[in-house]
């Protein structure tokens, strides 16, 4: 074993309520609050030497548990539940090793796991995995910070004992984690702007000014923060409604890029899962083409557009779609069998999210490098800590172009103690964020 290989000596969870700036609907659904769940955690190595740990992430209920039969408090308060059990499967583990193996081995079990008294649906995987991702990033964070490095650099074989075939299966024999993550991030990311369903794109779609200082419509925060990349949230249901909002996007843009003499910029289309076929898709993409070419050209890939459950929509080919843009997988990846058949049903990209796991999220990375996939790095409205890893998985795994952060948007009181400390990352004034800041010790959030 690794003379490096940590056991965890003590677990703490916390939470912290937030209520948003403006709402947000995704998902035919209008969110208003976050609920942040932190976790604090103690590790050893076998000399006794000891380290803190730091993980925190939104409790994406809406997002991880979609639901007609369930309300938001039941859900929500079912993955607290789950919190607490996921603290006591960390706290049980008692073989030392290095965090991914700790948590790969944790994995299975977790997924298992089920609430004390069940609901009227079992809690979804995606949902788990949302609960568990804090107990994972504080390990990372722990070790780390023990080794007083950042923790892309413990990914090479000296801290890491197994090659990615220990982890992927025989396919990826030989392969070695380090060599598919950059030890050192990118200096500078573009950031994507979230669009959602409900934010004014224009002053006269401001109805209700926050008037708090922050841009209240798509124009000012193009301006505000120098955008040139927006994510469009679109409703998959309801073609002409979604047509008028691309175009409109894209004519809010053309004029200030127009004056701020900027000449390339980007989209990308974002329908959650909405769109009952492929042929909503197509049809989109086509009239799009045929009202605003610009605007199409400038839409840089398609994310999710129809149900996450791949198994069960099997006539959900992207193949036809994949030939126009690049479509990715977010919700609908769990683990690498469900990468692998995205990428039978013509998928060609997949979007990672640290939600889902420090550890599952730089595994599935190698493979989707190895796999020759589109890749990018979407976020939960991550603030703070969670906003960190978020940022550093997109710093630290090549071929990811950008960065989303949407906390700035709607939960900003949630960034206020991270902003000094992290100048240039929770504050955006030329389209891009400051990513060499986020390689400190553990997760770089210290």
């Amino acid at each position: 074993m690794n003379g490096t290989a940590i056991s965890i000596r003590d677990i703490s969870l916390g939470y912290e309520d937030f209520r948003y700036r403006t709402p947000i609907k995704f998902g035919g659904v209008t969110l208003d609050r976050v609920t942040l769940l932190n976790v604090n955690l103690v590790v050893e190595d076998r000399s006794g030497k000891t380290a803190k740990g730091f993980g925190s992430m939104p409790l994406g209920n809406v997002w991880a548990w979609p639901t007609r039969s369930l309300t938001y408090d039941q859900t929500l308060a079912a993955m607290r539940e789950f919190a607490e059990i996921a603290a006591r499967v960390y706290a049980g583990h008692k073989t030392p090793g290095h965090p991914i193996d700790i948590t790969h081995a944790l994995e299975p079990t977790l997924l298992a796991k089920r609430l004390k008294q069940e609901l009227s649906e079992p809690m979804p995987p995606l949902a788990k995995l949302v609960v568990a991702s804090p107990f994972d990033a504080a390990l990372h964070d722990a070790f780390g910070k023990l080794l007083g490095l950042n923790c892309y650099r413990t990914y090479d074989p000296e801290f890491l004992e197994h090659n990615l075939g220990h982890y992927l299966g025989a396919e990826f024999a030989g392969e070695q984690l380090h060599n598919y993550v950059s030890t050192q991030p990118k200096p500078r990311m573009p950031l994507y702007h979230l669009v959602g369903a409900l934010d004014p794109l224009t002053p006269a779609d401001v109805k209700n000014p926050v008037g708090d200082g922050l841009p209240e419509h798509l124009g000012e925060w193009i301006l505000s923060n120098g955008l040139t990349h927006l994510k469009i949230k679109l409703n998959g249901d309801d073609l002409a409604w979604d047509l008028a909002r691309a175009v409109g996007v894209n004519v809010v843009a053309e004029e200030v890029q127009r004056q701020r003499g900027v000449t390339q910029w980007w989209y990308s289309l974002d329908f959650n899962e909405r769109c009952q076929n492929v042929e909503y898709l197509l049809e989109f993409l086509r009239q799009l083409k045929a009202r605003t070419p610009l605007g199409y050209e400038r839409v840089q890939y398609v994310e999710q557009p129809t149900a996450r459950d791949l198994k069960a929509n099997p006539q959900n080919k992207m193949h036809e779609a994949a030939k126009l843009k690049p479509v990715v997988i977010d919700e609908s990846l769990l683990d690498l069998e469900s990468m692998q058949l995205a990428r039978e049903m013509g998928y060609t990209g997949v979007a990672f999210k640290a939600c889902k796991g420090q550890t599952q999220t730089v595994l599935l990375a190698a493979a989707a490098q190895k796999y020759g996939m589109f890749r990018c790095v979407q976020d939960l409205s991550c603030p703070g800590a969670s906003l960190i890893q978020s940022a550093s998985i997109a710093a630290h795994i090549p071929g990811v172009a950008a960065i989303e952060a949407n906390s700035r948007q709607y939960c900003p009181a949630a960034n206020i103690p991270w902003e000094a400390k992290f100048p240039g990352v929770f504050t955006i004034c030329d389209g891009t964020m400051n990513t060499a800041l986020l390689n400190g010790p553990g997760l770089g959030a210290v």
